[in-house]
């Protein structure tokens, strides 16, 4: 048996089969991670999201920007929806009401059973602990697992404010922000505060923001931290952290981390995986 973190799909099903037949993928022994991001830009939004689905107690998933992107358009959103989205496949699928019910059960972190290691998104804001970042990922799980997740989706949980943590954030505000970090962040200050512009590679200067996971102070770093979201990072496993989003959707690779014997696989990807051009509307 073996366990696999695979990085951001966005919808790239061939190339998620080509790296399964790579590592030699045994279904009924092996277990996969998925670091968020299953759909969007890809061509195979809803291959992918079925395929994560049916995998059931064999298959872990965090909830990526993509991903909430997802059921907000399901839930009727549609000014955060862009012509380089590619939802409406999975929309019109006639199991979209089941899928969608499996998606907003999906966690924003998750812990391994026995190592010291967790995986999210895009990162864990250096000011918290693993055991306060589980719980803050508890509250958001919690909001979108209730019966009128769709209104909190369409009013609530989307925008950049608040960019600083504090304790006393409560209500919207807090889990806004608790969804930003787990989803979104790349750059931070010291105290947490979130910068959503920058999404290059880092270059080395002193700026108030640097990689969330570069902060000396980082209370988090009890545990190997596995994240996709900012391809353009490359592959690092350093700062105990673990990158896997290695750019499949833009021609790059995709990646899967085995846990037990700590190697990277990846597959390139070919230029097919890359955004398609919306239709006309």
């Amino acid at each position: 048996m073996a366990t696999y973190v695979i990085g951001d799909l966005q919808g790239c099903y061939d190339e998620l089969q080509q790296l399964l037949s790579l590592i030699n993928y045994q279904p009924e022994q092996d277990e996969l991670w998925f670091a968020g991001d299953i759909v969007n830009r890809g061509p195979k939004s809803l291959d992918c999201l079925r395929f994560v689905k049916n995998l059931g107690s064999k298959g872990k998933m965090v909830l990526g920007n993509h991903d909430f992107h997802l059921l907000a358009a399901y839930s009727g959103v549609e000014k955060f929806l862009s012509k380089s989205d590619t939802l409406t496949d999975i929309i019109n699928a006639p199991d979209v009401h089941e899928l969608m019910d499996w998606l907003r059960q999906q966690p924003l972190m998750v812990r391994h059973e026995f190592l010291p290691l967790v995986m999210v998104h895009a990162g864990i804001p250096p000011q918290w602990t693993i055991s306060q970042a589980q719980n803050l990922a508890d509250e958001v799980q919690k909001s979108l697992q209730a019966d009128d997740w769709q209104d909190q989706l369409r009013h609530h949980l989307f925008g950049s404010e608040p960019t600083l943590w504090q304790e006393s954030l409560t209500g919207w505000d807090r889990l806004r922000y608790i969804v930003n970090a787990f989803a979104r962040m790349r750059y931070c200050s010291a105290d947490g505060e979130l910068e959503f512009s920058q999404k290059g590679k880092p270059e080395n200067n002193a700026s108030h923001f640097q990689p969330w996971f570069t902060w000396p102070h980082r209370k988090n770093k009890t545990a190997e931290i596995f994240f996709g979201h900012w391809s353009t990072l490359g592959a690092i496993d350093a700062y105990n952290i673990h990158t896997t989003d290695t750019g499949c959707l833009w021609g790059g690779k995709l990646t899967a981390y085995c846990l037990d014997s700590k190697m990277r696989h990846t597959i390139d990807c070919p230029q097919a995986c890359q955004p398609k051009k919306a239709k006309s509307s």
